[in-house]
């Protein structure tokens, strides 16, 4: 795996469209006082202070989506689930991928320490790090166009996992046109609206794309016990498998 995938001409236009999107006062606002405010451990850090645009494999065929940037995170670093420190959510989530194949290391701390990702891309449904971590559902709408092109830059993505309930109730409207069928493992029944969100719930569209939703690999999250690395584990091993079954 190289640490630098080039982009095709459709993702670059699309990251494009998406580091440059001003859509969003508030959003806009708070994203560049954090970045000239900073957090003292960053005091010498220029921030990036703009959207996030996605980050992966062009070829994936597991797409992960996420809520949005952290402020001084990937508001700082440019890139998803980068610089939030030492076992942060950024090395909880790529240690669950490199136990599965999807990434070349169990870290993610900086945009030059080496990561790549194969057959897996990182988005998020909100491009901005917002005030609490809180987007509003005007924020989350006028931010679903560019989950939408960026999934749609993104030919071979069949699976896509939700982390948390904003990513989960982002891809079903994405998916929301198809009919769907919800899968427990042992049972499958025809639906007419969203299956719940639950860790580990996964549905399957009539043309045969797979979601999986997952706890959020937040802090407040993994340093309570309610998202374990073996639970993680296990919706990726899962993705990875329903990928390898797509592909035959």
């Amino acid at each position: 795996m190289s640490p630098t995938i080039p982009l095709t001409d459709q993702l670059g236009r699309v990251r494009e469209a998406i580091v440059t999107c001003e859509s969003c006062p508030r959003l806009r606002d708070y994203c560049r006082r954090i970045g000239r405010e900073k957090r003292a451990a960053y005091r010498n850090d220029t921030y990036w202070a703009r959207p996030v645009a996605g980050f992966g494999d062009p070829a994936a065929r597991i797409a992960i989506i996420g809520l949005a940037p952290a402020a001084h995170g990937a508001n700082r670093t440019g890139r998803n689930f980068t610089g939030d420190g030492a076992g942060g959510s950024g090395d909880f989530l790529m240690a669950a991928l490199h136990a599965n194949g999807l990434a070349n290391q169990p870290i993610s701390r900086s945009p030059d320490d080496g990561l790549a990702l194969k057959n897996a891309w990182i988005a998020a449904a909100v491009r901005c790090a917002p005030p609490d971590n809180l987007p509003t559902p005007a924020e989350i709408a006028a931010c679903q166009p560019h989950l939408v092109a960026e999934l749609g830059a993104l030919p071979n993505v069949r699976v896509y996992v939700a982390l948390g309930r904003i990513a989960y109730d982002a891809c079903w409207r994405i998916l929301a046109p198809e009919r769907h069928r919800v899968s427990d493992g042992t049972k499958r029944s025809p639906v007419s609206s969203r299956p719940p969100f639950g860790h580990g719930v996964r549905y399957r569209t009539r043309d045969g794309r797979v979601v999986i939703a997952a706890y959020h690999p937040s802090r407040q999250n993994t340093n309570t016990g309610r998202l374990t690395p073996g639970m993680l584990r296990q919706v990726f091993r899962l993705a990875a498998k329903a990928a390898a079954i797509e592909k035959r």
